[in-house]
């Protein structure tokens, strides 16, 4: 009887892990649904159910993404609670809020890289006619001419229009007015009215009144430029080195097994590189980034010390 006992509880252990691998997998998206990272990782979780089996979407917004952030931090390293980092919960906002309830460096492990989106140097379309700016070379000569005369908007001090604009001005050698507003889309009218001369905008947010022609665009923010914009250059290709853009990937809490780490990595990739996807982050003017574990583990740190400097050089605080 007792060895029928011991048996029957080994077997029991062994379906543990089978049970588990059955479980829905959670995916925390820091930010509210709607939005171009919800949207991509409802994709995501899409293509991936096939070998991962069901994928969860949690929306926890709030605090700048650093809630739905925490709630990865201090899950379970099992593999069944996983979640986005973004530019904003892992480069920017540890350096903007002088206290975090995570550890950016050492509270997550990297499972990959999802996307980039170009940010894009904007000029109000009648400001640039007015002005004769019709280049970045325009604007910054302008700006040198005019100390003080051009100003830019952003959705808020620490935001990533602020940083790119303050990158700018540090790099260009040129002093503009920075106006913040309470979100992106404020910015994006007051530009749009005249209210500031030019901003930092995120491409898919920006490209339909460039279509228009309410927005002219100078130059992307990313090293090369984007086939999302064509025949528009890189502010790198004026300023060497300068590069800011939008990226968000997924991670796992710090301890998740490498095996587990890296099975997710095989299906997340997977999944990245597929025709349906590109054609569908195409839309949202994304282009994905599958990488490695190590890759994009390497790739946040690299982002957090950047960030590190902007916002110090920039005085930004928000609590």
């Amino acid at each position: 009887m007792k060895r029928r006992h011991l048996l029957l509880s080994g077997a029991a252990a062994a379906a543990l892990p089978a049970l588990a691998q059955a479980r829905p997998i959670r995916l925390i998206v820091p930010y509210a649904p709607g939005g171009p990272i919800d949207v991509t990782a409802r994709v995501l979780a899409e293509r991936v159910k096939d070998s991962l089996g069901t994928v969860i979407i949690e929306n926890r917004p709030g605090g700048g993404g650093n809630i739905g952030a925490d709630a990865v931090a201090k899950a379970a390293p099992d593999g069944l609670t996983i979640g986005i980092s973004a530019v904003a919960t892992h480069a920017i906002n540890p350096w903007l809020f002088s206290k975090m309830p995570y550890d950016a460096a050492k509270d997550f492990a990297a499972i990959t890289q999802m996307v980039r989106v170009p940010n894009v140097l904007v000029v109000n379309a009648e400001t640039a006619t007015r002005l004769r700016i019709d280049t970045l070379g325009d604007l910054i000569a302008y700006a040198r001419a005019n100390p003080g005369k051009l100003n830019y908007g952003s959705g808020g001090n620490g935001s990533a229009g602020h940083l790119a604009g303050e990158m700018f001005k540090r790099d260009a050698g040129i002093f503009a007015v920075h106006i913040p507003y309470n979100g992106g889309n404020p910015a994006q009218l007051a530009l749009l009215s005249g209210q500031v001369d030019f901003n930092f905008d995120n491409l898919a947010t920006a490209a339909p009144n460039i279509r228009s022609g309410k927005l002219k665009a100078l130059a992307v923010t990313t090293l090369r430029s984007s086939p999302g914009l064509p025949g528009v250059p890189a502010v790198a290709d004026t300023l060497k080195g300068f590069s800011i853009d939008t990226w968000w990937g997924l991670v796992a809490p710090a301890g998740t097994p490498r095996d587990t780490l890296q099975r997710l990595n095989q299906a997340f990739v997977a999944a990245l590189k597929s025709e349906e996807t590109r054609t569908r982050f195409a839309g949202l003017l994304a282009e994905p980034v599958p990488t490695t574990p190590e890759e994009f583990q390497a790739f946040m740190r690299a982002e957090l010390a950047k960030y590190q400097k902007v916002v110090k050089a920039s005085g930004a605080k928000v609590d």
